[in-house]
């Protein structure tokens, strides 16, 4: 005597919870698992990750920092005699002050999202987007020396 034994074919059945519009992930209060790459397609495709190393977040940290940082020299410059050669930047800075600032930070912090987000996405062969957060960040901090070197020059006249 045999016994058939029925079993329930499982494989129909989604596992996967369903996402809310809002949750605290988007907050980050509460961290995801992933932190290296992961899932990343055979052609060199992005990957994308939950948290981000922690040179990472420091470095678009102080790329705002020196952003606005560079916003305040500027003015200085501007009122010490200097000149806005930004054609974009000067007609905000005609309007006012504040609309300079403004719009200098959220273009900066759009930025600096958007690369950081992407940051695992390869350039070339070596090169990956976050090589270029590292470059912004040289880059300012070039800037600010040479608009602390023309405060100098403009202070000295």
């Amino acid at each position: 005597m045999t016994d058939v034994i029925a079993i329930a074919d499982n494989r129909k059945q989604d596992r996967r919870q369903a996402m809310p519009f809002f949750c605290i992930y988007h907050l980050g209060i509460k961290a995801g698992r992933r932190f290296g790459e992961r899932r990343v397609t055979a052609r060199g495709g992005a990957g994308y990750v939950d948290r981000y190393a922690g040179n990472l977040v420091l470095c678009a940290i102080a790329i705002l920092l020196l952003s606005a940082l560079d916003a305040y020299l500027t003015l200085n410059i501007l009122v010490s005699g200097g000149e806005e050669l930004n054609w974009f930047m000067a007609v905000l800075i005609e309007e006012s002050a504040g609309k300079f600032v403004a719009c200098k930070l959220a273009l900066t912090s759009l930025a600096v999202v958007l690369l950081t987000i992407h940051h695992n996405v390869r350039l070339t062969g070596r090169i990956h987007v976050r090589h270029i957060n590292y470059a912004v960040l040289a880059g300012y901090s070039t800037l600010i020396g040479y608009e602390l070197y023309l405060l100098e020059l403009l202070v000295a006249y």
